[in-house]
């Protein structure tokens, strides 16, 4: 009860005359380098955080005084 080959041959053919081929391909191009743009910044993100946590978990440094617990009686 799905959409069939012939049904999506019969949208694909409206939209290329709606559209026209050269307006296809410039929206395909457009949204190709927004998904690679997107996917790189997802990447870069990634790098970024775990090269801060990496940081932080070697150059850590506490400064306190250690105490310690109160004995109960």
């Amino acid at each position: 009860m799905g959409i069939g080959i012939w049904q999506l041959l019969i949208i694909l053919l409206i939209v290329l005359l709606l559209f026209g081929a050269k307006r296809l391909r410039n929206i395909g191009t457009d949204l190709g380098s927004a998904v690679k743009g997107f996917r790189s910044a997802i990447r870069d993100e990634e790098k970024d955080t775990s090269t801060s946590q990496l940081e932080q978990q070697e150059g850590e440094v506490i400064e306190g005084e250690v105490s310690k617990p109160k004995d109960k009686v």
